[in-house]
């Protein structure tokens, strides 16, 4: 076989994929551009074997017995592959196969597949206006679709009017944005249309870690995407940052090993039935910015939260803010939350906070440190009624609060 010609790795031109990495190293696998070649060598000289004994003459048939035994031999060979070759090109389903039994393309609905199936025409790939994509999915039959505030808007600062939406079966349509919240990361958009496969909503409040998990959406921009994992954590703190480095958002967020990757953004992650617990929001990463991409570090918004602030923007246009009433403190590493000022009238002030108060518990989750705090506050409704627990001069005291809504 001749040598192969060098590689040499050019930018992609036009027509050619966005998704290939222009300083990839020449990977045939990853560059659909590039020769594979496969070498082959002869095989080692091997000592010649050694010569079997002779067999013990034998006598020798006469001629025309050898004759008839070999016309009798090649005529019964003839008319049995005969009749192999007509009953192999004969023979229907109901004969069986001659190699295995019959194939069974039928899959239960309690399975991934069965489950993936029923649930992938309720998502569908958000094509951004700066020219990349999230993901979104289907929760009413009337055409409202969940997914991020960032994804809504894209590289810039505010949302968009309207956004294309891709379906599973190729179709395109535009989708009109109702309203987001950057607090929470939740936007609402709305398709055409009456009869849309909505999604099933779970209780986030009752997943537990260790519960198998599925992720769909369109990482990379690859639509119809599914990935499988487990909840690795519940009431994860986690903080998201806007195009500007600003913090945006903060989250008690479903911690998953299921492969989530930019482009996730915005989708559902299901149980395992397919009941949407939580919103695909962000990963954890190591890499420099701009190169992210999955290390079985992913986040989700609870569905809890994330239909709560959906229905107060379809209901309203905007969605409101859960708060304690103090201003938090700097605190000792793991002794719990400092509320340096409590507000008048707040909250915390009619439960009978004080000013210098510790937290060390909040609706029964131990908190070490503010960002803690933040994240199982937002979580809840307003009006919702916690058990917190705190030091005051030395001593542990617990008081019932009723979370308020934000007054801005």
């Amino acid at each position: 076989m001749a040598a192969p010609a060098p590689y040499h790795h050019t930018a992609p031109q036009a027509g050619q994929s966005a998704w290939w990495h222009p300083a990839a190293a020449s990977d045939p696998w990853r560059d659909p551009a590039s020769r594979a070649v496969i070498e082959t060598r002869p095989a080692p000289h091997a000592p010649a074997p050694e010569p079997l004994p002779a067999p013990a003459p034998r006598a020798k048939p006469a001629l025309g017995v050898v004759i008839a035994v070999s016309a009798v031999t090649a005529l019964v060979a003839g008319t049995l592959g005969a009749a192999i070759g007509i009953w192999a090109t004969r023979s229907g389903t109901d004969a069986g196969s001659l190699l295995g039994a019959e194939p069974q393309t039928e899959r239960d609905v309690t399975s991934v597949a069965g489950v993936v199936e029923q649930i992938m025409p309720s998502v569908v790939t958000v094509l951004t206006a700066d020219g990349g994509n999230g993901s979104g999915f289907i929760v009413s039959d009337d055409g409202y679709v969940m997914t991020n505030h960032h994804v809504v808007v894209g590289g810039g600062t505010e949302p968009a009017e309207s956004l294309q939406v891709l379906f599973s079966d190729g179709n395109v349509t535009t989708a009109e944005v109702i309203g987001s919240d950057p607090d929470s990361d939740v936007a609402v958009l709305r398709i055409e249309g009456d009869e849309h496969p909505a999604m099933v909503l779970a209780d986030s409040d009752q997943v537990a870690v260790g519960d198998p998990v599925l992720a769909v959406g369109a990482p990379l921009g690859l639509s119809s995407t599914v990935t499988e994992g487990i909840v690795s954590a519940i009431d994860r703190p986690v903080l998201t940052q806007n195009n500007n480095g600003e913090v945006e958002s903060v989250m008690a967020a479903i911690q998953t090993d299921a492969a989530i990757n930019p482009g996730n953004s915005g989708g559902p992650l299901t149980d395992i039935a397919g009941q949407v617990i939580g919103i695909n929001t962000a990963i954890a990463s190591t890499a420099a910015e701009g190169e992210a991409g999955n290390i079985g570090i992913g986040f989700a918004i609870p569905i809890n939260q994330a239909k709560r602030i959906a229905d107060e923007i379809i209901a309203t246009g905007s969605a409101s803010h859960t708060v304690l009433g103090a201003e938090l403190g700097e605190s000792e590493l793991g002794v719990g939350v400092t509320l340096s000022k409590v507000v008048a009238g707040s909250p915390a002030d009619d439960a009978g906070l004080q000013d210098g108060d510790v937290l060390t518990s909040f609706n029964g989750n131990m908190v070490a440190e503010n960002t803690e705090l933040i994240a199982l506050i937002r979580k809840l409704a307003p009006g919702t009624v916690v058990t917190v627990v705190y030091e005051r001069d030395g001593e542990e005291h617990s008081a019932q609060v009723t979370l308020e809504a934000a007054s801005d």
